[in-house]
């Protein structure tokens, strides 16, 4: 009885603890991604369209000039959730760019664990 009352008190937390960090963790890879595009970008004046997606920064797209990539020696990463993130250029409101990982549940949308991480919060 004592180990189920210690566990309903300290797994709650684990769990929150859990969750934050797989939020800062896909926070995290989207700053770096992002990082990446502005590399990308000053060298073919521009970023990878929707359509070339992340990849170009790993494998020369046809429309690139002046690639000097890959640019990053690293394997593209997928979200806490096992999700590839999401990439739009032009981004939806105008941005330059939008990454995003849906979260724990992998749809647009949602609150908690399954509200969506981008990269212009």
């Amino acid at each position: 009885m004592i180990l189920s009352i210690l566990a309903a008190l300290i797994v709650p937390r684990l769990v929150s603890r859990t969750s934050d960090a797989k939020k800062a963790s896909a926070s995290s890879d989207i700053s770096t991604l992002s990082s990446l595009l502005q590399q990308y970008r000053l060298d073919n004046d521009g970023f990878p369209t929707t359509e070339e997606g992340l990849q170009a920064l790993v494998t020369k797209p046809s429309s690139a000039r002046n690639w000097k990539g890959p640019y990053t020696t690293k394997a593209l990463p997928t979200d806490p959730w096992g999700n590839e993130y999401i990439y739009q250029a032009p981004g939806p409101d105008g941005q330059d760019f939008l990454i995003t990982s849906y979260g724990a549940d992998g749809q647009p949308g949602g609150d908690g664990d399954a509200a969506d991480i981008t990269s212009d919060q």
